[in-house]
Formats: C-alpha cells, sequence, structure tokens
C-alpha cells in the first residue's frame, strides 16, 4: 500500500462527503480472506497508538491504589478503591461504563476491580486490559500513558472477517491521517499468517459517508 494510493482515495472521500454539523471520524475498514476467525491463531485482535492523535479528546476514569490517587489526577476521574463499597449499584456501574471511554487501573487491585465492575464493564468491553497499555505500572510516566491512550486503537474480528477502526477526524490534515491509515495498514499485515495476501480490500468513510476503495 503506497500514500499515493491512499490520498487518492481521501481526496475523492472528501469530494464526496458532505459537510455535517459535527466533526466527522475517519473510519478504516478491511475485509480479510483466507483466515478462519473461530480458530485463536487467525483471529485478530491488535492495539495500536496511531502517530497522529485524534482531535476527539477521551474520557479516561483511573482505577487505583491509594497509593496512586495524587499521581493519577493526569487524568479525568479518579477513583480510588477506598471508594469501591460506593459502587455497589449495578445501575449506577452502568452510568459510569457509559461516562468514560477507557478504563485504566493499578495492578495491585485489579482483584478488587474485577470484583466491583467486573460483571458491568466486562461484557461491554471496558475492563483495563494489560494489551492496550491500560494498567497503571507505577514507574511509568502516568502524563505520557494518557497522550499514548489517546492514541491508541484497537482491531479485532468479531463474528466476520472485518476489523474497523477510526483512523482521525476529517479536520485533520491528509497527511496526518495517510500516517495513521499507514500505521494501521502496516500493523495488521504484520499480524495475518500470510500477511497482505490475507487482505482482501480495503475502505475508507466518513461517519456518515458511503466507503471509498483504497487500491
Amino acid at each position: 500500500m503506497d500514500r499515493s494510493s491512499i490520498k487518492k482515495s481521501l481526496e475523492e472521500l472528501r469530494k464526496i462527503s458532505k459537510k455535517r454539523s459535527f466533526n466527522q471520524s475517519i473510519d478504516f475498514n478491511a475485509n480479510l480472506q483466507d483466515l478462519n476467525i473461530k480458530k485463536a491463531e487467525d483471529n485478530v485482535e491488535i492495539f495500536l497508538t496511531l502517530p497522529h492523535r485524534s482531535e476527539k479528546k477521551l474520557k479516561i476514569c483511573a482505577l487505583v491504589s491509594k497509593e496512586a490517587v495524587e499521581k493519577a489526577k493526569v487524568f479525568d476521574k479518579i477513583i480510588s478503591e477506598l471508594d469501591f463499597a460506593g459502587y455497589s449499584d449495578k445501575k449506577q456501574i452502568n452510568k459510569l461504563a457509559k461516562s468514560y471511554d477507557i478504563f485504566i487501573a493499578s495492578p495491585n487491585i485489579m482483584g478488587k476491580v474485577a470484583t466491583t465492575f467486573g460483571k458491568t464493564f466486562g461484557p461491554k468491553g471496558k475492563m483495563p486490559n494489560p494489551k492496550a497499555s491500560q494498567i497503571l505500572i507505577p514507574t511509568l510516566d502516568f502524563t505520557e500513558l494518557k497522550d499514548r491512550l489517546e492514541r491508541t486503537v484497537r482491531l479485532k474480528t468479531q463474528k466476520e472477517p472485518i476489523v474497523k477502526c477510526s483512523i482521525g477526524k476529517e479536520s485533520m490534515t491528509d497527511e496526518h491521517l495517510i500516517d495513521n491509515f499507514m500505521a494501521v495498514y502496516n500493523a495488521l499485515a504484520r499480524s495475518l499468517p500470510k500477511e497482505e495476501n490475507n487482505i482482501k480490500s480495503v475502505f475508507i468513510k466518513t461517519t456518515m459517508s458511503k466507503s471509498i476503495p483504497v487500491k
């Protein structure tokens, strides 16, 4: 996949995409082939940090040990382990899950996190995930971690051999969107048994537009 092909498709997408009252996402969609996604080795799950941040600000909630409260103040909300007892109502936890995009947690209280929030967070895909750097290792720079989390996307096959993710917003420059597209495409290809030969087709689209192929 070369940059000129992506740029051509992106220019076409901008032409056909109607102006909306909000800043639309630019989405990457890939159809895969010659895979049996029922087999663990053919199932795709990648967490990737994009080169450029989307202009959408993610809301991050930190579930932390009492020792990490002060350091975790860089995040949007902090819930100390001492306050977990106050989250006994399922509706309250559901509301919390809907209010934040990402949940991160201190490693030494993951058992308490699972006990208190797991039944609600698990089915929603909101449990802190080590693969996505959502565990607060004490030696990490939490400001740098926040920046990385805000640039992280997930590619995952579900019931079909298709993966999707946002690579940014329409207000971003073409060059930044192309960089993000290339990062996603290359990471996806490297994760597949036959690399690019397992990628049947790739498309980009805005939130409300039709899909444009990238060849």
